[in-house]
């Protein structure tokens, strides 16, 4: 089996940004982060494959920039960032791997456009990837309830970057305020959304067909389906997310059809 090295080498160029000692402790977490790729699918890992390795470092990386957007970095977006750790089932390894990319990325100078650039090519045409990635982003952003204008700012940037328009960052946003009711996530059935929240999260205004929503509730339904995002790439202890999404998505449907008398 060939090394795993990129791990490693995206632990050195986060840690670059503090320095040698710290181009050495981004090496070391490097080397953790691979020693858990390595371990077989279904152990409770990230999983394997390139994709999954730059969605990892992506993900911490510009989380903590978001974060660092308003100049200030608060207890609920830091449990927030530790809730998406715990929700992906991370290996102590992989968690202090994830603490010290997160903590790279409040750098002043952290390289968000080139990370987003890698990220981009590694993901390809894997759209549903691209959306999964801003709305944990947004997720982590939206901890204390607010967007602030520098972090909606640096949101659409992450957006644009992936090639995201600004009507599918509103729908993200949507679909997570709702998510909000959640608490933990470990309730079984969604809060049921008002009938104008339900529509944001399909993306359709109240004017639209009963065909129209029906082919909006079934394209989120397909973007966010687990068993389709697993086999394009998202690393299993992102799975969890997905499925989450899709109670908030299906709450929609319900409330928009029981809201036209649709069957």
């Amino acid at each position: 089996m060939p090394m795993r090295w990129a791990g490693k080498l995206t632990g050195a160029i986060i840690g670059s940004l503090a320095g040698p000692v710290g181009a050495a402790v981004g090496l070391f977490l490097g080397h953790q982060f691979d020693r858990g790729m390595e371990r077989p699918a279904g152990g409770g890992g990230l999983g394997s494959g390139d994709v999954g390795q730059v969605f990892f470092a992506a993900t911490f990386g510009v989380m903590g920039h978001v974060a660092k957007a308003d100049g200030r970095v608060s207890e609920a977006e830091i449990q927030a960032a530790r809730g998406i750790m715990s929700r992906m089932r991370l290996t102590p390894e992989q968690v202090q791997a994830a603490i010290g990319i997160y903590t790279a990325g409040k750098a002043p100078d952290f390289p968000l456009q080139d990370t987003l650039a890698s990220l981009r090519a590694a993901l390809g045409s894997r759209r549903t990837l691209r959306r999964a990635f801003l709305e944990i982003q947004m997720e982590a952003a939206l901890a204390d309830g607010q967007l602030r204008a520098q972090t909606r700012e640096v949101l659409w940037r992450i957006a644009s970057a992936l090639d995201l328009g600004r009507v599918e960052m509103a729908q993200v946003e949507a679909l997570l305020r709702l998510g909000r009711g959640f608490g933990d996530r470990r309730t079984a059935v969604a809060p049921r959304p008002s009938a104008a929240d339900a529509y944001r999260v399909l993306g359709l205004e109240p004017g639209a067909s009963d065909a129209e929503v029906k082919l909006a509730y079934r394209r989120l339904m397909n973007q966010h389906h687990p068993d389709k995002l697993r086999a394009r790439g998202m690393p299993d202890s992102m799975i969890p997310m997905a499925e989450a999404r899709t109670q908030e998505i299906r709450a929609a449907w319900e409330t928009v059809r029981a809201a036209r008398g649709m069957r």
